[in-house]
């Protein structure tokens, strides 16, 4: 079990946050597509598609775990149930940027931690999406939700480069 986790995330300040965009998920897995979709949209109307790759494999690791572990059961685990709420979507995508960071956040109904697992089977076909959170992202974590929404948050930061200025990217 992980502990809540919020060093490192930067302050919730909406005045601080640049750009920020969120999309409701429903609990079937074709909703990862739909986030991977979303995510490139978004990325690309910020100019920053370039940091496409990593980001999309974390937000696809986010959503499926989030789908997979965070969901009641409906005749089976994780969102293979057939409605769940359709018109209370139970898992949201977030992604808010700062002038160098990016953070990509799922939230979902459970209170339970997100649990890492210590695999060192690289090649299994489950059971390593938060080591590659972990791997791919500069820093991760998770809160639970306050008030009436309830369940949790598990995010990744992604530090970004500034792009250099037009004087700075001529070689000429």
């Amino acid at each position: 079990m992980l502990e809540p986790l919020r060093q490192g995330l930067p302050p919730l300040d909406p005045a601080a946050v640049s750009d920020a965009a969120s999309c409701s998920l429903p609990a079937r897995y074709e909703a990862v597509g739909d986030a991977r979709r979303f995510t490139r949209r978004t990325l690309d109307q910020w100019e920053l598609g370039d940091h496409f790759d990593d980001i999309c494999l974390v937000v696809s690791e986010l959503v499926t775990n989030a789908l997979r572990h965070a969901m009641p059961a409906h005749g089976g685990r994780g969102g293979h149930g057939g409605h769940s709420g359709e018109h209370n979507p139970p898992v949201r995508l977030h992604l808010m940027r700062w002038t160098e960071r990016l953070v990509c956040a799922v939230r979902d109904p459970s209170q339970d931690s997100p649990v890492a697992r210590d695999s060192d089977d690289f090649s299994a076909e489950s059971g390593r999406g938060l080591f590659l959170v972990d791997s791919f992202s500069d820093s991760w974590g998770w809160h639970p939700m306050a008030g009436t929404l309830g369940g949790k948050v598990v995010w990744a930061l992604f530090r970004l480069q500034p792009h250099p200025g037009p004087a700075a990217a001529s070689t000429e």
